[in-house]
């Protein structure tokens, strides 16, 4: 049977296992104590209904100790992994125009979290397998799915399964961008923690990882609201306010985007911390965080302003809070891929603490590079090139990161196509059902050419 009618005739049993992945709210919860569910039941259940979908394929499934799972068929020394997760970010409290956890279709979307990242491409990748299993192609490598429920809080489920499974010999995670990602930027991930006397309580954003699209808080009335009303309108952001007494109640609404890509979104503690200052609000955190970070999105404030001819560093502030009268933010900071992590982490000591704040627990991760070249990076975009005819598209480094990082011999391979929003991490996510059908047809030759390699 041609790839195209296989794959056109079970477009509903794809569109079914989705819907079933999607419908549950698996925001990852680590609990290291918990042995049973070490990312929270609702993770715990995904993980073993996509074994129960992978074991019905016609697949042997393996439960690793609740911290990830696999399938696999084939035979040999050598493996090909296929890597995806299936934890999500929260969805957020409202602006979604469906029920983030009940898959709709409207017209060609599917909308759901988690329908692009990574539940539907995970999708795609088992009715690639199901392709190959029905027409009895011969499997001389080993093909295990593997999926994971801590992606988006650290990548702890794949650093398990390493452990006790070890690495791949070749594969590709479906968790970017065709026509392939080769690079992937270095990580620097912090805190910073200042006292405020004017801000009494805020909170915003979702997660470290995206760019915070709304912000609480409430701040003493001494400043002039028009003139912050104003400059936030000017910023192309929303205020709703009202006053008690001498606090005044402020909800900040801006743009999301995966914090990666930061100057895509509209981040609203950036931009009320900016409107603050213009107001007139005289205040410890409002001067630290203006004169440290603005509403820059390159770290220019932080004199780490950095690029080479694969990209330039990104910082993002994905979340706020307040305890007391102590203010607490993230950093997000995604490193050139041939600069040395390090050096940005002593860059943030270095800026970052003064007599008004200080930064703490900083963690950084190594950036992933293969040559564009390499056996194993060509026979997949090649994969994308002969399914869709496109060789103008390229390979790419790109700014965010995924399991690639974590195992040996991986690169992301899909599945958003180029210059495509599928308002990943933002509200009304979806996938597109064409390109559902499209993105498993390049897994199906993807495949085949890795199975095509000799060593």
């Amino acid at each position: 049977m041609e790839i195209k009618e296989f794959i056109k005739l079970n477009e509903e049993k794809m569109i079914a296992d989705l819907r079933t992945l999607v419908s549950y709210n698996s925001v990852s919860v680590f609990d290291k104590e918990n042995k049973e569910a070490p990312f929270g039941q609702t993770c715990r259940e995904v993980l073993d209904k996509a074994l129960e979908i992978y074991e019905e394929a016609g697949m042997k499934v393996k439960n690793v100790d609740n911290y990830a799972g696999y399938a696999e068929v084939g035979q040999g020394d050598k493996l090909i992994g296929i890597l995806g997760h299936l934890d999500v970010v929260p969805s957020g409290d409202e602006g979604w125009t469906y029920d983030p956890f009940e898959l709709t279709r409207v017209g060609n979307k599917l909308f759901g979290r988690g329908s692009m990242d990574d539940k539907g491409p995970m999708v795609a990748a088992l009715y690639a397998i199901k392709y190959l299993l029905q027409e009895k192609v011969e499997l001389n490598k080993r093909i295990r799915l593997i999926v994971g429920v801590n992606e988006e809080k650290g990548s702890k489920c794949l650093d398990y399964y390493v452990a006790k499974e070890g690495h791949i010999d070749y594969g590709f995670t479906p968790d970017g961008s065709f026509p392939g990602i080769y690079g992937e930027k270095g990580h620097v991930a912090a805190w910073f923690n200042v006292k405020s006397s004017k801000i009494k309580s805020i909170n915003g954003g979702q997660a470290m990882n995206a760019v915070c699209s709304k912000v609480e808080a409430e701040v003493v009335k001494d400043f002039d609201l028009d003139k912050l009303k104003n400059s936030l309108r000017e910023n192309g952001l929303t205020c709703e306010a009202s006053e008690e007494g001498n606090l005044v109640k402020l909800v900040v609404k801006g743009v999301a985007a995966h914090a990666s890509m930061p100057e895509l979104g509209k981040n609203a503690i950036s931009f009320l911390m900016k409107a603050l200052a213009e107001a007139g609000l005289e205040d410890n955190f409002v001067e630290y965080y203006n004169s440290h970070f603005g509403t820059y999105t390159d770290g220019f404030l932080l004199n780490c302003k950095i690029a080479d001819k694969y990209g330039a560093l990104t910082f993002n502030n994905g979340l706020i809070s307040s305890q007391d009268d102590l203010i607490t933010g993230s950093i997000d900071i995604r490193c050139p891929v041939t600069f040395d992590t390090k050096l940005v982490k002593d860059i943030l000591e270095r800026e970052l603490n003064d007599d008004r704040g200080r930064v703490s627990r900083i963690s950084i991760g190594d950036p992933l590079f293969f040559d564009p070249n390499s056996t194993m990076v060509q026979a997949l975009v090649s994969a994308y090139r002969e399914v869709t005819s496109d060789f103008e598209s390229q390979p790419m480094v790109i700014g965010g990161g995924t399991y690639s990082k974590g195992i040996n011999n991986c690169i992301a391979f899909g599945g958003e196509f180029l210059n495509d929003d599928n308002h990943i991490h933002d509200v009304d996510e979806f996938i597109e059902v064409d390109k559902l059908l499209l993105q498993t047809e390049i897994y199906v030759k993807a495949i085949m050419n890795l199975l095509a390699i000799k060593d």
